[in-house]
Formats: C-alpha cells, sequence, structure tokens
C-alpha cells in the first residue's frame, strides 16, 4: 500500500505564513529535525502523518491554541503551480475545478477532495484520508482558508463561500471563525466541506486558451508520472523507519519487504534521483535532530534509535551533517526554547 504523502508546498505556504505572522521557525524546525533547505527540496514529498507532529510542534512552540486559524489568514495565495494554471485556463470555474480534482496528487494524495453539485448549492469535501489529521483543527482552518483565497483568486474575488462544515470540534470561538470564512461555520460534522452558489461553476474564465488548456494537461500528466517515480522513496523511508532500530537495514532487505530484487530497487531510486544510502542517511538525520531538540532521550539511546553501532560512529555523521556535535545541538535547541519562554513570561 502507497504511502500518504503531501507536495512540499502545503509546508512551503504555511512556512511563508509563519514568517508573515512574525514567528521564529527556526525552533520549530529544529524540533522537527529539519531545515529551511528542506523545504526548497526538489520534488518535497512528505507523509501525510507528519502534519499531525507539525501542528502540533507549531502550537506548543507559539502557545497559541488558535494557530491553524491565525495562520490561514496569512497564507499566500497558491500561485505558479500547474494546478493554478489549470484553472485559469478552463473555460469556466467549474471545468476548472473538475480538472484540478482529477490531479489533486499533484497536492496530496492523502485527502478526499470531491465536488457535489446541486441545483442551487454546491460543496466541495476537503478531508484528509487519515482519521488523525482530520481530527486536528489547525491543518483544516488553516487549509480551507487556503483554498477559499485560491476560488478568490481564479474567479477575481468573485467566489464566496455560503457556508463551512468542519469535521473537527471547537469548544469556543465559533464566532471568530465565521468572521473570519465569511459564512455560517457548522463544527463536529460528517466531514469538512465548503458550499457554495452553483451558478458560481458556470463563471467563465477570462484567460481560458484551449491551446494553454492542452499544454497544462499535459503537464499534469507528466508531473503525476514523475510522483510515481518518487512514490518508492516514501516507501523506503517507511521501511527503514520499521527497521532502524534493528541494526537490519539494509538494501537487500528492504527489497525483499518490497517484494523486488535488490537490483530492481536501486535502479528505481536511481530513476528518482537519489539512492538507498541518501534515503537512509536523510532520515537518519531527521530523526537524531528531532530526539535531539524535543526529547530528553540520552544521547546512548539516541545512538540506537537512529541505527548506529557505536556513539563514535554517530557523533562523526551527525557531525557531518550539522556541523555541530549532537551534544551542542541540544545545547542550541535548549537555549532557544528557554528564550522563548522567558519573552513570552
Amino acid at each position: 500500500m502507497r504511502e500518504q504523502r503531501d507536495s512540499g508546498a502545503l509546508f512551503r505556504l504555511v512556512h511563508e505564513a509563519m514568517k508573515r505572522a512574525g514567528i521564529d521557525t527556526d525552533p520549530i524546525f529544529r524540533r522537527l529535525g529539519v531545515n529551511e533547505d528542506y523545504l526548497q527540496r526538489e520534488n518535497l514529498r512528505t507523509p501525510h502523518g507528519a502534519q499531525v507532529l507539525f501542528w502540533r510542534v507549531v502550537e506548543d512552540v507559539t502557545g497559541d491554541p488558535d494557530i491553524g486559524l491565525h495562520l490561514g489568514w496569512h497564507v499566500p495565495t497558491y500561485k505558479g503551480q500547474v494546478l493554478e494554471y489549470l484553472f485559469l485556463s478552463s473555460p469556466t470555474f467549474g471545468e476548472g475545478l473538475k480538472r484540478a480534482i482529477s490531479y489533486q496528487r499533484l497536492l496530496t494524495d492523502a485527502a478526499d477532495l470531491d465536488l457535489y453539485e446541486g441545483d442551487d448549492e454546491c460543496y466541495v469535501v476537503l478531508n484528509a484520508a487519515a482519521e488523525e489529521v482530520r481530527q486536528i483543527g489547525h491543518f483544516s482552518e488553516c487549509f480551507v482558508q487556503g483554498v477559499l483565497a485560491f476560488f478568490n483568486s481564479v474567479t477575481d474575488n468573485r467566489f464566496e463561500p455560503t457556508a463551512v462544515h468542519f469535521e473537527h470540534q471547537r469548544q469556543h470561538g465559533q464566532d471568530r471563525v465565521e468572521r473570519i470564512l465569511g459564512c455560517p461555520v457548522s463544527f463536529d460534522q460528517r466531514d469538512t466541506r465548503v458550499y457554495f452558489r452553483s451558478d458560481v461553476l458556470d463563471d467563465p474564465s477570462p484567460h481560458h486558451e484551449p491551446g494553454l488548456l492542452a499544454l497544462h494537461e499535459r503537464f499534469a500528466s507528466e508531473q503525476v508520472a514523475e510522483l510515481e517515480k518518487q512514490d518508492i522513496v516514501g516507501e523506503v523511508e517507511r521501511l527503514v523507519a520499521e527497521q532502524l532500530d534493528s541494526g537490519e537495514v539494509t538494501l537487500d532487505s528492504v527489497a525483499v519487504r518490497l517484494g523486488m530484487k535488490p537490483r530492481t530497487l536501486r535502479t528505481r531510486l536511481t530513476e528518482a534521483n537519489t539512492s538507498f544510502n541518501q534515503v537512509v542517511s536523510q532520515f537518519r538525520y531527521r530523526l537524531a535532530c528531532r530526539l535531539l531538540a524535543a526529547t530528553d532521550e540520552s544521547i546512548d539511546e539516541i545512538v540506537y534509535l537512529t541505527g548506529f553501532s557505536e556513539p563514535s560512529t554517530f557523533y562523526r555523521a551527525f557531525k557531518r551533517w550539522s556541523g555541530m556535535t549532537p551534544i551542542e545541538y541540544r545545547r542550541q535547541s535548549t537555549e532557544e526554547e528557554r528564550a522563548m519562554d522567558s519573552a513570552s513570561a
């Protein structure tokens, strides 16, 4: 079964929102075990389950229980991607929306995005596939605001939601959510939906161009094909995570779990512009950073959890990855956390 993953565009948009909101992102990245360079990686796809960890860390670091709602206000409009081009070059908003949904994997393959049409009113379902992600109000409230901003952009501000339903629960502040979204809002619903008038589907696009539409559809198909090549990286990372502390992580053992020959796995990773050693090394580095910054695990335990046989080997590898020793990295993380606590006191 293919691991559900999100386009790096999702995290890049939220990262930009955090910068616009004046949030220091360094402590957040440190606890996640990544940096800004990681977000800019070409063809970045992150495990959908990482959304849970990400939003927990952001709430913990900022101390804001409504951080998703507040960041949604700062999320920049999703631009410069093939999904936007499909919308703009389609004859109408409705046709653009249907095309975008058919290529939704370019944004995420871990969500149930669909359009339901009625005579007077339509709605789009925006549910994450994973139950634990659907119940994170931060993700849903931020994501819905991003979708509304995008719909406004491609319709020259003609799109207006008539109602929004959220699957997650909210104990207070519903009136504030309604003011921000500009429509009635309900929580603890069957799924997350954005309702709007049916006649919006017929809104013509001023940028419709049949020749460009054909070009954009071809480009979208090529990008989906490229993602299929990248799927193997996610599968290898998942198996590395399962086997890392056993010390038995080899290309051969992972190939067996995937039901393919080692040579085939090596070839498929090469087609995805990486190698088995690179995948393992990058995964170890992210895991080590996260454990050092966000837990009290001893160095010896982290050596074991990251699959190293000797502390000296781990120290050398971490120094090569980060430019500092594990102790220095942990000390810096602790100092940043204390500084934030002092600032908020």
